[in-house]
């Protein structure tokens, strides 16, 4: 073959070649699939991140071969692709919550997105601005002491005689040199920590499984578990019994979820920002939490 065929030969391949790279550049990261014997698998998203990374950083002085990429994507995030049913089976053990009401959740998911960044963000921004951090601190702890029926209960009924007796002297403590809970000396001065408790974990100790999501509208992740552990939490609430009207009732929980987000802005966005589909995200997120909170 003379030099130019060569050339010519060349030059074809290195365009297939570069205009491939380009295809998969431009793809969307969620429609990345790798193929094997004819069947398609979805690439998990801690692949997709580090594919992502890639994709983003072409100037990079350092190569990376596409080939070894994907065989350390393979190995190490995926499983042997040579054994479909050893992936499936990988997939099956990660801790996933059912989602059958996603089309519903997805709307009541944009919903509350828009609810944050049109009327909740700005309102508790502004009133950041007027009310200074330490009061704000000291309002949610208000809150937090006023709820302690709910946490000592809760731990009775997981058994755990010891973290009873920490709220209620918690309860007592900062209910006097606390000033009615304002402060919070019994973790600052005796070192008790809040026990974090509610119903829904503890029907999670007792073996009662989330069911399926749920993402209410204004009220956020949820599962049918901890739905019905919320309702029975209400009742042991004092502000149950000590307002009557549900107008002031939904003022007081408004005012207490302003006063909470104006001390934690931020951390949806960076969720938000960093999420290839928040929705799943913030859905996993919430699914992971609770069942860490139920095996502590």
């Amino acid at each position: 073959m003379g030099f130019l065929n060569r050339m010519l030969l060349f030059s074809i391949c290195t365009l297939g070649i570069t205009a491939a790279l380009v295809s998969a550049a431009e793809m969307p990261i969620s429609h990345l699939y790798f193929q094997q014997e004819g069947e398609d698998f979805l690439v998990p998203d801690v692949a997709l991140h580090d594919l992502e990374e890639v994709v983003e950083k072409p100037n990079t002085n350092q190569s990376v071969p596409l080939k070894s990429c994907k065989k350390e994507v393979s190995e190490e995030a995926t499983g042997d692709l040579d054994d479909p049913l050893e992936l499936e089976m990988d997939m099956q053990d990660m801790d996933l919550i059912a989602d059958p009401l996603e089309p519903l959740n997805r709307v009541f998911f944009h919903f509350n997105d828009k609810l944050y960044f049109w009327f909740l963000k700005p309102i508790s921004t502004g009133y950041g601005k007027v009310v200074p951090e330490v009061l704000r601190v000291s309002i949610r702890n208000f809150f937090e002491n006023l709820s302690m029926p709910i946490r000592a209960v809760n731990c009775i009924l997981q058994g755990d005689i010891k973290g009873f007796g920490t709220e209620l002297s918690r309860f007592v403590v900062n209910s006097t040199l606390g000033v009615a809970g304002f402060g919070n000396p019994a973790k600052q001065l005796f070192g008790m920590d809040m026990q974090d408790e509610d119903l829904g974990q503890t029907f999670g100790l007792y073996g009662l499984g989330p069911a399926f999501y749920i993402n209410w509208p204004v009220l956020g992740p949820s599962s049918v578990r901890d739905t019905i552990g919320l309702v029975g939490d209400s009742f042991l609430s004092p502000m149950y019994y000590a307002v009557d009207a549900t107008k002031y009732k939904i003022a007081i929980k408004g005012y207490e979820m302003v006063n909470r987000t104006s001390l934690k802005i931020g951390d949806y966005e960076s969720l938000k920002k960093a999420a290839l589909d928040p929705y799943i995200s913030l859905r996993d997120a919430y699914h992971q939490h609770r069942q860490h909170k139920i095996k502590e």
